[in-house]
């Protein structure tokens, strides 16, 4: 069976599960997409590994993994979601060493969060695609709206939108800078990415 490859579309707030966000992942030559349900942790993760502008003081687990693999020449040749039972996505992760592969179980999650620090293509099977993938329709610029074929087609979100909130409007850019360093200082990334934002809107 044919690999089709994903990009990240974005990380919304999961509206049905308490601390939990929902990574939507969407095909590259087509309107589905799949949305998976990962930890807060994994999330902040992946969001911080995608803003190049926003540097941790220490390295979280998956950049350790990643100094840890290039010391020891190790690569992730790629992502590949392939397995779905009971709503929990199953992936591999296909590294190289030496000319010589290797296909490590791994989180979805971890997976991903690992897949971007590599610069590694994610794939799925059309299988996965047409039992979890949902239709997407762009209704602005910052702002996504599902339109699934069926509720069956849902993965346990009742909301997917990717909102690009702002609540600094009233803070000068100099002000935004220094808040920014100091969210990044104090670890609290998903803070600093907003005003991250924020600041690119200004430039």
């Amino acid at each position: 069976m044919s690999l089709i490859q994903l990009t990240i579309k974005g990380i919304s707030y999961s509206q049905t599960q308490s601390g939990a966000y929902a990574l939507v992942l969407s095909e590259m030559e087509g309107t589905r997409t799949l949305p998976i349900i990962i930890g807060a942790f994994e999330a902040q993760s992946i969001a911080i590994a995608l803003e190049t502008e926003i540097k941790p003081p220490r390295p979280l687990t998956h950049d350790l993994f990643k100094t840890f693999s290039d010391r020891f020449s190790v690569t992730v040749k790629e992502v590949i979601i392939h397995k779905l039972v009971d709503g929990v996505f199953f992936s591999s992760l296909v590294c190289e060493k030496d000319g010589v592969e290797e296909v490590l179980d791994a989180r979805t999650s971890d997976a991903i969060a690992i897949a971007v620090r590599f610069q590694a293509p994610i794939f799925t099977y059309e299988n996965i695609l047409e039992k979890a993938g949902v239709f997407l329709k762009i209704e602005e610029e910052f702002g996504i709206e599902d339109t699934p074929e069926s509720e069956e087609d849902v993965i346990d979100i009742d909301t997917l939108i990717l909102k690009k909130e702002s609540s600094f409007s009233d803070i000068s850019l100099e002000e935004l800078h220094d808040q920014l360093n100091t969210a990044v200082s104090d670890e609290n990334y998903e803070l600093a990415a907003k005003i991250r934002d924020e600041i690119s809107k200004r430039s």
